[in-house]
């Protein structure tokens, strides 16, 4: 018998088999991995380089379940025991724009390999390829079951199997059916860090230009979410990180059969006074100047031209452009209605919105407030980050306070 079967081997999943042998060297732990080859969800994350993890992480970087909840589980192994684990096993850490942590090598491997090098170190067994089709609790313990028809007896359990994003990678939603038959309840989940997609052409024209903006999503009935960060203009819609953490705020409204809008500001921090007092000093200054060019002065130059046109200015100098135009096209660089229609969903979502209901955990531990012994970590939870390292922090600290408490509690 293992005294802990940890049912995935992604980022939670090592981390937890990791944390809880260094507390307790003489348990035997083992990791079961469908996969031939574990952690490709890490290796394609960052754009294959890894943002590990941001050098402030607070519960405000979450949505989902309980704040209280979360920022228990960050405190128990904050961002800056994470950055040094990293270089206690061999991966030194560089900082990039919004505090975002990344291997200095440039490569998700780096950090894959330590991982897996630890992993070994402390005398965890991995075993890939082997997919668990069942968890039952019985007197005394649990049974795995795997496909290939091999069952392991443990003392204790971790689900650690991930959401429904990035299927190719392995994460298919099936430990929420686990965690079902063990008694516990299923928030609907939905993508999240999705690019958008738009109706309409005016995202094709402008395919490849990127600034700063804010996007706010209007749902029906609930308060209004506003987000500032760099938009990427895509041939199908709209990306980087803005639209990305919007997407699971439109999914979810939409889930939730309420009335949605996504709004874009182009000029984000402005008003409506201080970009009409900006309009009237360049009409003063520059009266022959077309109000294209003044507004490529503060955006992108693709992006003013299509606002001009679509505002009916096209052409016109800003001696002649009206009280009326003036105030419509301010208007429309404060909040434009982004027709969006759809995300690229889970084949390309970074991370899954809902998942196992956080009140249904003991946040001091990880552990199951439905079934004894087992444990809960990383993304299958009701916990979602915005972009930037936050949700790998997730997995860090819920890996944490899971392993030490298993290496207590059996130890």
């Amino acid at each position: 018998m293992a005294d802990v079967v940890i049912v995935g081997a992604g980022a939670a999943g090592v981390a937890t088999a990791i944390f809880c042998k260094r507390h307790a060297p003489r348990l035997h732990v083992i990791c079961l991995d469908g996969a031939r080859r574990v952690g490709a969800k890490i290796l394609v994350s960052g754009g294959s380089r890894c943002n590990v993890t941001n050098t402030v992480v607070t519960d405000r970087d979450f949505w989902g379940g309980a704040a209280r909840v979360v920022r228990s589980v960050l405190r128990a192994f904050p961002a800056p025991r994470a950055a040094a684990f990293f270089a206690e096993i061999g991966v030194a850490l560089h900082e990039e724009d919004d505090g975002k942590l990344f291997p200095d090598t440039g490569r998700a491997r780096t950090v894959l390999d330590a991982l897996l090098g630890e992993l070994a170190r402390v005398g965890a067994e991995l075993r890939c390829g082997a997919r668990v089709t069942d968890v039952r609790r019985e007197p005394g313990g649990f049974v795995v079951a795997a496909a290939s028809g091999q069952q392991y007896d443990a003392r204790a359990v971790v689900l650690a199997t991930g959401g429904r994003s990035l299927p190719k990678t392995g994460s298919d939603g099936a430990g929420y059916a686990l965690a079902s038959r063990l008694g516990h309840g299923y928030v609907e989940t939905t993508p999240a860090l999705a690019p958008l997609l738009l109706a309409g052409d005016v995202h094709a024209r402008l395919a490849g230009v990127a600034h700063p903006v804010r996007l706010t999503i209007r749902a029906e009935g609930r308060r209004d979410v506003a987000l500032d960060g760099p938009l990427l203009w895509t041939h199908v819609g709209v990306s980087g990180p803005v639209a990305l953490n919007a997407s699971r705020h439109w999914h979810r409204a939409r889930l939730e059969g309420r009335e949605v809008e996504v709004l874009l500001c182009l000029c984000p921090g402005e008003t409506f006074e201080s970009l009409e007092a900006w309009l009237d000093e360049h009409a003063t200054a520059r009266p022959r100047a077309l109000v294209a060019t003044v507004l490529a002065t503060r955006l992108p130059a693709a992006v003013a031209e299509a606002w001009v046109r679509a505002a009916g200015v096209e052409g016109i100098t800003l001696a002649h452009l009206s009280r009326d135009a003036r105030r419509g096209l301010i208007r429309a660089l404060l909040a434009s209605p982004l027709a969006v229609r759809d995300s690229r969903g889970y084949n390309v979502a970074e991370v899954t919105a809902g998942g196992i209901p956080l009140d249904e955990i003991d946040p001091s531990r990880m552990a199951s407030r439905r079934c004894n012994g087992l444990y809960l970590v990383g993304e299958m939870l009701d916990v979602d980050g915005r972009i930037g390292g936050f949700n790998f922090q997730w997995a860090w600290s819920s890996g944490w306070v899971a392993g030490c408490a298993i290496a207590r509690e059996l130890g």
